[in-house]
Protein backbone atom coordinates (compact mmCIF):
# COMPACT_ATOMS: atom_id res chain seq x y z
CA UNK A 1 0.00 0.00 0.00
CA UNK A 2 3.14 2.36 1.02
CA UNK A 3 5.19 1.54 -2.47
CA UNK A 4 1.29 2.41 -4.07
CA UNK A 5 1.01 5.91 -2.66
CA UNK A 6 4.73 6.48 -3.16
CA UNK A 7 4.08 5.67 -6.75
CA UNK A 8 1.27 7.80 -7.31
CA UNK A 9 2.93 10.82 -6.02
CA UNK A 10 5.65 10.08 -7.75
CA UNK A 11 3.36 10.15 -11.20
CA UNK A 12 1.39 13.43 -9.81
CA UNK A 13 4.45 15.26 -9.29
CA UNK A 14 5.76 14.38 -12.63
CA UNK A 15 2.37 14.66 -14.40
CA UNK A 16 2.09 18.20 -12.56
CA UNK A 17 5.64 19.53 -13.77
CA UNK A 18 4.91 18.83 -17.15
CA UNK A 19 1.89 20.61 -17.08
CA UNK A 20 3.52 23.26 -15.75
CA UNK A 21 5.94 23.30 -18.50
CA UNK A 22 3.64 22.86 -21.23
CA UNK A 23 2.11 26.19 -19.29
CA UNK A 24 5.60 28.56 -19.15
CA UNK A 25 5.49 27.56 -23.27
CA UNK A 26 1.80 28.94 -23.88
CA UNK A 27 2.40 31.81 -21.64
CA UNK A 28 6.12 32.66 -23.59
CA UNK A 29 4.28 31.96 -27.56
CA UNK A 30 0.78 33.44 -27.34
CA UNK A 31 -0.40 34.38 -23.24
CA UNK A 32 -3.99 35.89 -24.01
CA UNK A 33 -4.96 33.21 -26.72
CA UNK A 34 -3.76 30.02 -25.13
CA UNK A 35 -5.86 31.67 -22.49
CA UNK A 36 -9.55 32.76 -24.59
CA UNK A 37 -8.33 31.21 -27.81
CA UNK A 38 -10.28 32.54 -30.62
CA UNK A 39 -8.86 31.54 -34.29
CA UNK A 40 -8.49 35.64 -35.34
CA UNK A 41 -6.77 36.12 -32.27
CA UNK A 42 -4.05 33.59 -32.40
CA UNK A 43 -0.56 34.78 -32.74
CA UNK A 44 -0.62 37.30 -30.09
CA UNK A 45 -3.23 39.19 -32.44
CA UNK A 46 -5.59 39.84 -29.17
CA UNK A 47 -6.33 43.70 -28.18
CA UNK A 48 -6.05 43.78 -24.69
CA UNK A 49 -8.95 46.32 -23.63
CA UNK A 50 -11.16 44.26 -25.93
CA UNK A 51 -9.38 41.07 -23.87
CA UNK A 52 -10.07 42.44 -20.32
CA UNK A 53 -13.49 43.59 -21.89
CA UNK A 54 -14.63 39.63 -22.09
CA UNK A 55 -13.75 38.72 -18.68
CA UNK A 56 -15.84 41.92 -17.57
CA UNK A 57 -18.78 39.99 -19.97
CA UNK A 58 -18.02 36.61 -18.38
CA UNK A 59 -18.39 38.17 -14.80
CA UNK A 60 -21.45 39.94 -15.06
CA UNK A 61 -23.45 37.17 -16.59
CA UNK A 62 -21.64 34.81 -13.87
CA UNK A 63 -22.62 37.62 -10.79
CA UNK A 64 -26.53 38.06 -12.36
CA UNK A 65 -26.63 34.02 -12.44
CA UNK A 66 -25.67 33.78 -8.62
CA UNK A 67 -28.11 36.71 -7.69
CA UNK A 68 -30.58 34.67 -9.25
CA UNK A 69 -29.56 31.30 -7.54
CA UNK A 70 -29.00 33.35 -4.34
CA UNK A 71 -25.86 32.70 -3.47
CA UNK A 72 -23.06 33.59 -1.77
CA UNK A 73 -24.41 35.16 1.08
CA UNK A 74 -21.89 37.62 1.48
CA UNK A 75 -19.08 39.11 -1.53
CA UNK A 76 -16.00 39.28 0.97
CA UNK A 77 -13.41 36.66 -1.14
CA UNK A 78 -12.94 35.65 -4.50
CA UNK A 79 -11.00 32.98 -5.58
CA UNK A 80 -10.21 32.72 -9.80
CA UNK A 81 -8.55 29.12 -10.35
CA UNK A 82 -6.15 29.58 -13.11
CA UNK A 83 -6.22 33.20 -13.51
CA UNK A 84 -4.17 33.40 -16.50
CA UNK A 85 -3.21 37.37 -16.70
CA UNK A 86 -6.37 38.08 -14.45
CA UNK A 87 -8.85 38.72 -17.19
CA UNK A 88 -11.48 37.18 -14.85
CA UNK A 89 -9.78 38.28 -11.85
CA UNK A 90 -9.74 42.02 -12.05
CA UNK A 91 -13.68 41.99 -13.14
CA UNK A 92 -13.76 39.61 -9.84
CA UNK A 93 -12.05 42.51 -7.68
CA UNK A 94 -14.49 45.22 -8.86
CA UNK A 95 -17.59 43.02 -6.93
CA UNK A 96 -15.83 41.57 -4.38
CA UNK A 97 -13.67 43.15 -1.28
CA UNK A 98 -10.90 40.97 -2.50
CA UNK A 99 -9.87 38.71 -5.53
CA UNK A 100 -6.55 35.93 -5.17
CA UNK A 101 -5.74 34.73 -8.49
CA UNK A 102 -4.18 31.55 -8.73
CA UNK A 103 -1.86 29.61 -12.05
CA UNK A 104 0.49 27.35 -12.30
CA UNK A 105 2.31 29.26 -14.46
CA UNK A 106 4.86 31.87 -12.93
CA UNK A 107 5.32 33.80 -16.21
CA UNK A 108 1.58 33.97 -16.34
CA UNK A 109 1.16 35.47 -12.62
CA UNK A 110 3.99 37.74 -13.64
CA UNK A 111 1.98 39.31 -16.58
CA UNK A 112 -0.90 39.53 -13.99
CA UNK A 113 0.58 41.28 -11.64
CA UNK A 114 1.79 43.67 -14.08
CA UNK A 115 -1.25 44.13 -15.69
CA UNK A 116 -3.24 44.64 -13.08
CA UNK A 117 -1.56 46.80 -10.73
CA UNK A 118 -4.43 49.34 -10.74
CA UNK A 119 -6.29 46.54 -9.02
CA UNK A 120 -4.83 46.73 -4.98
CA UNK A 121 -7.56 44.24 -4.31
CA UNK A 122 -5.85 41.47 -6.35
CA UNK A 123 -3.23 39.10 -5.19
CA UNK A 124 -1.56 36.84 -7.97
CA UNK A 125 -0.33 33.49 -6.79
CA UNK A 126 2.02 30.69 -8.55
CA UNK A 127 0.57 27.26 -7.23
CA UNK A 128 2.06 24.01 -9.24
CA UNK A 129 1.03 21.79 -6.05
CA UNK A 130 -1.53 18.96 -6.49
CA UNK A 131 -4.19 20.97 -4.34
CA UNK A 132 -5.02 23.94 -2.74
CA UNK A 133 -3.48 23.87 0.85
CA UNK A 134 -2.30 26.91 0.86
CA UNK A 135 -5.40 27.98 1.80
CA UNK A 136 -7.68 26.80 4.40
CA UNK A 137 -10.76 25.56 4.17
CA UNK A 138 -13.99 27.99 4.14
CA UNK A 139 -11.54 30.40 2.91
CA UNK A 140 -14.06 32.22 -0.01
CA UNK A 141 -17.73 33.25 -0.62
CA UNK A 142 -17.07 32.60 -4.47
CA UNK A 143 -14.70 30.12 -6.36
CA UNK A 144 -14.83 30.24 -9.98
CA UNK A 145 -12.77 28.64 -12.56
CA UNK A 146 -13.49 27.98 -16.65
CA UNK A 147 -11.48 26.95 -19.28
CA UNK A 148 -9.12 25.78 -16.55
CA UNK A 149 -10.01 22.23 -15.51
CA UNK A 150 -10.48 20.72 -19.00
CA UNK A 151 -6.52 21.15 -19.44
CA UNK A 152 -5.60 19.47 -16.26
CA UNK A 153 -3.40 16.15 -17.06
CA UNK A 154 -5.56 13.22 -16.53
CA UNK A 155 -9.14 12.94 -14.83
CA UNK A 156 -8.21 11.82 -11.02
CA UNK A 157 -6.21 15.22 -11.31
CA UNK A 158 -9.76 17.09 -12.07
CA UNK A 159 -11.56 15.56 -9.84
CA UNK A 160 -8.68 16.33 -6.97
CA UNK A 161 -9.57 19.65 -7.91
CA UNK A 162 -12.75 20.02 -8.05
CA UNK A 163 -12.62 18.33 -4.31
CA UNK A 164 -10.41 20.85 -3.34
CA UNK A 165 -12.29 23.68 -4.73
CA UNK A 166 -14.98 22.80 -3.10
CA UNK A 167 -13.07 22.39 0.64
CA UNK A 168 -12.32 26.18 -0.03
CA UNK A 169 -15.45 27.69 -0.27
CA UNK A 170 -16.94 28.92 2.67
CA UNK A 171 -20.75 27.77 3.97
CA UNK A 172 -23.10 29.40 1.48
CA UNK A 173 -20.73 30.35 -0.76
CA UNK A 174 -20.60 29.86 -4.35
CA UNK A 175 -18.77 26.71 -6.39
CA UNK A 176 -19.12 27.30 -10.26
CA UNK A 177 -16.42 25.69 -12.37
CA UNK A 178 -16.85 24.86 -16.09
CA UNK A 179 -15.44 21.43 -17.62
CA UNK A 180 -16.34 19.42 -20.93
CA UNK A 181 -18.61 16.62 -20.31
CA UNK A 182 -17.81 14.64 -23.25
CA UNK A 183 -14.99 14.75 -26.03
CA UNK A 184 -15.17 13.01 -29.42
CA UNK A 185 -12.68 10.17 -30.15
CA UNK A 186 -11.25 12.27 -32.91
CA UNK A 187 -10.34 15.42 -30.70
CA UNK A 188 -8.97 13.16 -27.70
CA UNK A 189 -5.93 12.37 -30.05
CA UNK A 190 -4.72 16.00 -29.87
CA UNK A 191 -2.04 15.37 -32.54
CA UNK A 192 -1.00 18.34 -32.54
CA UNK A 193 -0.29 18.56 -28.61
CA UNK A 194 1.62 15.09 -29.06
CA UNK A 195 3.22 16.11 -31.82
CA UNK A 196 4.89 19.27 -30.83
CA UNK A 197 6.23 17.74 -27.14
CA UNK A 198 7.63 14.75 -29.39
CA UNK A 199 9.35 16.99 -31.50
CA UNK A 200 10.31 19.62 -28.31
CA UNK A 201 12.24 16.76 -26.84
CA UNK A 202 14.27 15.91 -30.42
CA UNK A 203 15.37 19.82 -29.64
CA UNK A 204 12.53 21.14 -31.91
CA UNK A 205 12.71 25.02 -31.28
CA UNK A 206 9.17 25.81 -29.28
CA UNK A 207 8.67 28.83 -31.31
CA UNK A 208 8.59 27.54 -34.68
CA UNK A 209 7.02 24.68 -33.42
CA UNK A 210 3.82 26.84 -32.90
CA UNK A 211 4.27 29.67 -35.41
CA UNK A 212 5.56 27.44 -38.20
CA UNK A 213 3.81 24.09 -37.86
CA UNK A 214 0.74 25.57 -35.69
CA UNK A 215 1.79 23.21 -32.65
CA UNK A 216 1.10 23.79 -28.76
CA UNK A 217 1.27 21.76 -25.86
CA UNK A 218 -2.28 22.49 -24.67
CA UNK A 219 -4.22 19.26 -23.81
CA UNK A 220 -8.24 18.55 -23.22
CA UNK A 221 -10.08 16.14 -20.76
CA UNK A 222 -13.74 15.96 -19.75
CA UNK A 223 -15.83 13.94 -17.85
CA UNK A 224 -19.46 12.94 -17.78
CA UNK A 225 -22.42 14.99 -16.50
CA UNK A 226 -23.37 12.71 -13.79
CA UNK A 227 -20.05 11.71 -12.70
CA UNK A 228 -19.62 14.92 -11.58
CA UNK A 229 -23.09 15.21 -9.97
CA UNK A 230 -21.59 12.03 -7.97
CA UNK A 231 -18.73 13.80 -7.26
CA UNK A 232 -20.34 16.84 -5.52
CA UNK A 233 -23.17 14.75 -3.88
CA UNK A 234 -20.49 12.81 -2.49
CA UNK A 235 -18.57 15.89 -1.45
CA UNK A 236 -21.81 16.99 0.64
CA UNK A 237 -21.97 19.62 -2.08
CA UNK A 238 -25.49 21.26 -3.04
CA UNK A 239 -25.78 21.03 -6.23
CA UNK A 240 -27.54 24.21 -7.73
CA UNK A 241 -27.42 24.07 -11.39
CA UNK A 242 -25.94 22.29 -14.82
CA UNK A 243 -26.37 24.20 -17.93
CA UNK A 244 -24.64 23.79 -21.25
CA UNK A 245 -22.06 26.02 -21.84
CA UNK A 246 -19.96 26.89 -25.20
CA UNK A 247 -16.52 27.28 -23.11
CA UNK A 248 -14.77 24.67 -24.92
CA UNK A 249 -15.60 25.40 -28.30
CA UNK A 250 -18.31 24.78 -30.75
CA UNK A 251 -17.17 20.95 -31.41
CA UNK A 252 -17.22 19.65 -27.55
CA UNK A 253 -19.83 19.05 -25.10
CA UNK A 254 -19.48 21.20 -22.11
CA UNK A 255 -21.25 22.04 -18.84
CA UNK A 256 -20.66 24.70 -16.03
CA UNK A 257 -21.60 23.92 -12.26
CA UNK A 258 -23.35 25.96 -9.54
CA UNK A 259 -22.97 24.19 -6.49
CA UNK A 260 -22.95 25.55 -2.62
CA UNK A 261 -21.60 24.51 0.71
CA UNK A 262 -24.77 23.68 3.20
CA UNK A 263 -24.33 25.80 6.47
CA UNK A 264 -23.38 23.94 9.11
CA UNK A 265 -25.63 23.49 11.72
CA UNK A 266 -25.07 24.87 14.99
Amino acid sequence: MRQSRVKDDAMIKSDLASHKVDWEDLAELDPLWSILTCPETQHNRWDKDEFFRTGEEEIQSLMENADHLGFPLSKGQALDFGCGVGRLTRALAKRFQRCCGVDISERMVAMARELNASFPNCEFLSNDRPDLSTFPSDSFDLVYTARVLQHLPGRSRVERLIRELFRVVRPEGLLVFQLPSYIDLRRRLQPRRRLYQILKRLGGNKATLYKKMGLFPMRMNFIREKDVISLLNGVGAKVLKAEADSLAGPLIESRTYYATKPARSV
